[in-house]
């Protein structure tokens, strides 16, 4: 099938320093006054609800459920290597039993911690260990914003969402499309959307493994964008791919076939299991992460099969439902309950976690903020080394809000900031400038004030902290009316990275090829 559409058209490349750490704006000044592009780490101990008993009854119950009731692989490659592995193939020809001594000797294989580099080595992250790295929303078929409403998702969007995401700092990667670009046929929606990416952003990028052609055209492409050789893309991680299985107990064709490709070439696959307790996984906690957790390492351990070594994180996404409506729950007690949990596990096996900021309201309104902080607390104190969905998250994943990205991205931010280590220097301590104001007096005008003033805290871009006088004198405008205009200067300013001329001549030749042949089989 030919799709009659034409070739990208070229830019000439913009010949400045790469990676603007600014955010790439121009003009007067930048959108928003935004802390620095960093690279996160824990200081603080994790908070862990499982004692190491109970860590260790979890994980016997993951190995049992591999063990004694298996899990289906919907992939005839992924089950002739396993049964070369050792591993026991039931009468149906999918279902395979694992035992854990081979799950466990092929966990240890993956490295705990790792870096992805993009085609700017300066924003090279660092996934595992005491990192953590933000991403933004990704996958949703609907967005939002106060001018046009909520809309099925179109490139237009998508490309609004993408340099979003390369604007601000505290997004470190660039995960799934951030809304589908349902505008774009099928067949070479993934060329228009990588190509947008990869032309906006100088970020980590993220694939879908959705079968053969699209995660084979992504990995050429970004491999392109990079201007690598063959041999240098599979030296060292320089993307990465999400799956899920298809919870309770089954992995499906397409996932399977495009882990399975990347792990081939030394390239970071995350496993990150459904697992709604109370619908697709136990009522209990416990009893959900078990499943989560064997799903996910029957998985990861097929891929430690087919390249050992090849880096891998284990991904939550345990929440639960609303037992009256059967419609899932996020941003709950259970939600962070079990990000913490999953945390313990992860560092059990000695591999990076994934987690995600959630809510399930349906507007950028207090319970979308109450709720994806708490999804953002669970992952922060269980350690999450890759957060998905960071910024922009609505309706359960369904809808990607422009001013929800924005109010993300002050709470991402200010997450950073908390998790920064405290400094306990003499100066910090302060008892000189304690003993020049003594008592009663302020310490406003003190050298040590003075020479800290403009640091000491933190500073919002969207919280308004004005009084109620000079906030109604100013219009009253609430935090998603700011949000708006944070997001309309940011997209008004935006700037794309600058890239290789040749690299982009032959990124844009590759998808006019593809896009002539066809891009990928639909089943429409």
């Amino acid at each position: 099938m030919t799709v009659p559409t034409a070739a990208p058209a070229r830019e000439a490349p913009r010949r400045r320093r790469a990676g603007g750490r600014a955010g790439n704006t121009r003009g007067k000044g930048p959108a928003v006054v935004q802390s620095p592009w960093v690279l996160p780490e824990y200081t603080d101990p994790p908070i862990e609800p499982l004692s190491e008993e109970s860590v260790r009854a979890v994980h016997d119950g993951a190995m049992r459920v591999l063990e004694e009731i298996g899990i289906q692989f919907l992939h005839p490659r992924a089950v002739d290597i396993l049964r070369g592995q050792g591993c026991t193939v039931l009468e149906d020809g999918v279902t395979v039993l694992m035992g854990r001594d081979f799950v466990m000797e092929r966990i240890a294989l993956a490295p705990s911690a790792f870096t992805i580099t993009p085609r700017n080595p300066e924003r090279t992250i660092e996934v595992g260990g005491r990192r953590a790295v933000f991403g933004q929303v990704g996958s949703p078929p609907n967005y939002s914003n106060l001018d046009e409403g909520r809309q099925t998702g179109t490139r237009r969007a998508f490309r609004d969402l993408v340099k979003m995401t390369q604007y601000f700092n505290c997004l470190h990667y660039i995960s799934g499309y951030p809304v589908e670009p349902v505008d774009v046929h099928a067949s070479v929606r993934h060329l228009d959307a990588l190509h947008d990416k990869l032309t906006l952003s100088d970020k980590a990028m993220h694939a879908y493994s959705l079968g053969t052609e699209r995660i084979e055209d992504n990995m050429e492409m970004v491999r392109l964008a990079a201007g690598l050789s063959h041999e240098d893309f599979e030296a060292t991680p320089r993307m990465f791919t999400n799956i899920n299985s298809t919870s309770p107990l089954k992995h499906d064709w397409p996932m399977l076939d495009g882990a399975m490709r990347l792990a081939e070439r030394g390239q970071v696959v995350v496993v990150s299991p459904f697992t709604l307790s109370g619908a697709m996984a136990p009522v209990t906690l416990a009893g959900a992460v078990a499943q989560q957790t064997a799903e996910g390492l029957a998985a990861l351990a097929l891929l430690q099969c087919i390249r050992p070594g090849c880096p891998m994180v284990y991904g939550s996404f345990t929440s639960n439902v609303d037992m009256k409506t059967g419609s899932p729950a996020f941003g709950t007690p259970e939600y962070m309950r079990a990000t913490q949990m999953s945390g313990q596990m992860a560092r059990f096996y000695g591999l990076p976690l994934r987690a995600s900021n959630t809510c399930a309201a349906n507007a950028p309104d207090a319970q979308a903020a109450w709720e994806s902080a708490f999804s953002l607390w669970g992952a922060v104190t269980g350690q999450t080394n890759m957060l998905y969905h960071g910024a922009g998250w609505l309706e359960g994943g369904l809808c990607a809000s422009y001013e929800k990205f924005v109010i993300d991205c002050e709470m991402l931010q200010q997450m950073q900031h908390y998790i920064a280590p405290v400094p306990v220097t003499e100066d910090d301590i302060a008892v000189e400038a304690i003993r020049e104001v003594g008592a009663g007096g302020h310490f406003f005008g003190t050298p040590h004030t003075q020479e800290r003033y403009e640091t000491a805290f933190y500073q919002p871009f969207l919280s308004d902290w004005s009084n109620f006088e000079n906030w109604r004198d100013n219009g009253s405008v609430t935090t998603e009316r700011r949000a708006h205009g944070v997001w309309k200067s940011v997209l008004a300013e935006f700037e794309a990275p600058p890239m290789d001329a040749d690299a982009r001549a032959a990124l844009d030749d590759f998808v006019a090829r593809r896009k002539r042949e066809g891009g990928a089989p639909t089943d429409f």
